[in-house]
């Protein structure tokens, strides 16, 4: 066998075994990232699994129905609760949960917007609770529902009506994504709390995290594994470039020593979107998701005072 041979042999060899290596990892980030699949990623106190059972308790006796929508793609069928405030009233919060989560998760921010007067509506995104999928959205495929579901809200509840957008990690993505949409007029006002600048950046984050391996090539190669599978292109899912449109007063929150959505993504959301009625809170000593529970009322009052600005 020639020099010449060899070397064509070796190169093929490493070639091939990068290709299956790079395919195998893909499909792996796809599986772990997207697909459905117990993973712990985060943990919480005590003191906030201890409220958010009080909380899920007081959910499942309050007053509710169950609303039902179609995927804006896929024709998938997804479910909301809708709580209606203790007093007629034409303002609603529309909450959108976190990743692995569902709207049972939101018992503390549903329980608190409804405390504040307000009906709200909490979906359960594709892939999530009692809703259909296989897959998660990470809010970009979601916010197209989302649209659906304020304008079932307009529907139900009358052209009247004045909504408010909530949303806590993936329903703060899902939110702030929203907002480069065409909304209904009657939508007013958004709230997000510790949403990630996109979804490649969040994956890319955690890649570094848990793996030790840089965005490239994977962060590319898996999003082809995703357009195939899931029907979108994650790439294109920024929560930035969908700020750079928006047109609504908006209130950004998150805390100081989030390390799942690193707290640096909070202010390239925040400079992002050029409106002028634009806050920002970062909340000192807060973990990921933890500000309501770290600053309870603080946080309700902030919140409150936000919305109501805008919702009359």
């Amino acid at each position: 066998m020639t020099i010449k041979k060899k070397w064509v042999i070796a190169l093929s060899t490493v070639v091939a075994v990068l290709v299956i290596g790079i395919t195998g990892g893909s499909f792996y980030l796809y599986h772990f990232a997207f697909e459905p699949t117990p993973k712990v990623l985060t943990s919480t106190s005590k003191k906030s699994h201890a409220i958010l059972v009080k909380n899920k308790a007081w959910l499942r006796q309050v007053d509710k129905q169950t609303w039902h929508e179609t995927s804006a793609t896929d024709k998938l069928k997804l479910v909301a609760d809708f709580v209606p405030a203790a007093k007629k009233t034409n303002r609603t919060i529309v909450i959108a949960h976190g990743y692995m989560g569902n709207k049972e998760q939101m018992a503390s921010y549903i329980r608190l917007w409804h405390c504040q007067g307000y009906n709200v509506l909490a979906p359960d995104d594709r892939g999530n609770g009692q809703s259909q999928g296989n897959y998660y959205g990470f809010g970009w495929p979601d916010r197209l529902d989302y649209v659906k579901w304020t304008q079932q809200v307009v529907r139900r509840l009358g052209t009247d009506s004045q909504i408010g957008l909530f949303g806590v990690s993936m329903g703060g993505a899902t939110v702030m994504m929203m907002s480069g949409e065409k909304l209904p007029s009657q939508v007013k006002a958004i709230v997000e709390d510790c949403g990630y600048t996109s979804v490649a950046d969040e994956l890319t984050y955690e890649l570094k995290q848990l793996y030790h391996l840089p965005k490239f090539p994977l962060i590319y190669t898996a999003s082809w594994v995703a357009d195939w599978k899931a029907h979108f292109n994650f790439l294109e899912a920024s929560s930035v470039n969908q700020l750079k449109k928006n047109r609504l007063p908006i209130f950004f929150i998150h805390g100081s020593v989030d390390t799942f959505v690193p707290t640096k993504m909070v202010y390239e959301n925040y400079k992002a979107t050029t409106v002028k009625d634009k806050k920002l809170w970062i909340v000192p000593g807060a973990k990921h998701g933890e500000a309501l529970n770290k600053q309870p009322k603080q946080y309700e009052e902030k919140v409150s005072a936000f919305m109501a600005t805008y919702m009359k």
